[in-house]
């Protein structure tokens, strides 16, 4: 379970928890990025969330229910590879946009895996493999939680997020032009989760280059890492 925000007011924000259970993860910054990674058994450390220094987010939330179109086939592209090449800065958002709209993306067998990207300039990719991708051009605000938006709350799952979808679309319906990095965590705060605990909450102001974020909802615990402007 995870939940991913986008929000475009005065300053443009990108608000992300990651909801995990029984992975290890760790967060490792660096000038060119912060990164969320997760110890795989096959590949090891993977960079699969997480902000890098050119302004790019990176968010892959899990789609439930599953959807089997989303499982390999032949000449498919792998979400995963999609995400992480955007993240290393391997590949612009437009390009992913590109790759996206024109070919078959899948994600691992058994598992739907959705991206939640986001540039810069605060537009917004979300794709769900098998199914599509949705494309914003710096939307006021955008909300991925678990479930497909191509679907919506058509088919129900107990891990899908409506209720967090609800909740966070309701306090960003309200909240005014000076939106800042508090109230963006103030949002991760009330969608965070428990029963599968949040272990990271991240925020990411575009315009101050810098990546806020605390683990373990420790929400008095924050550390930051600014990029230089000569990283752009």
């Amino acid at each position: 379970m995870c939940t991913s925000l986008v929000v475009n007011k005065k300053k443009t924000l990108v608000g992300w928890n990651l909801d995990l259970l029984d992975m290890e993860h760790r967060v490792r910054s660096t000038p060119e990025g912060v990164y969320i990674e997760v110890n795989d058994a096959t590949e090891g450390w993977m960079p699969l969330f997480g902000a890098n220094a050119r302004g790019d987010f990176v968010g892959m939330p899990t789609c439930w229910p599953y959807d089997r179109r989303s499982d390999p086939c032949e000449g498919s592209r792998n979400i995963i590879e999609l995400d992480i090449d955007l993240l290393l800065q391997k590949r612009s958002l437009q390009e992913t946009r590109a790759i996206a709209e024109r070919e078959r993306v899948c994600s691992v067998p058994g598992l739907t895996f959705m991206a939640a990207l986001s540039d810069r300039e605060g537009n917004v990719l979300h794709i769900v493999p098998g199914q599509g991708c949705l494309y914003y051009e710096k939307p006021p605000y955008k909300i991925l939680t678990n479930f497909s938006p191509f679907k919506r709350n058509a088919e129900t799952h107990p891990w899908m997020g409506w209720d967090r979808y609800q909740k966070a679309e309701e306090l960003l319906q309200k909240a005014g032009d000076d939106f800042d990095v508090d109230d963006c965590f103030a949002v991760l705060r009330q969608v965070s989760q428990t029963v599968c605990p949040t272990v990271v909450s991240m925020v990411y102001d575009l315009g101050e280059r810098t990546v806020f974020w605390c683990e373990n909802r420790e929400w008095d615990k924050i550390r930051m890492q600014r990029f230089s402007q000569g990283e752009a």
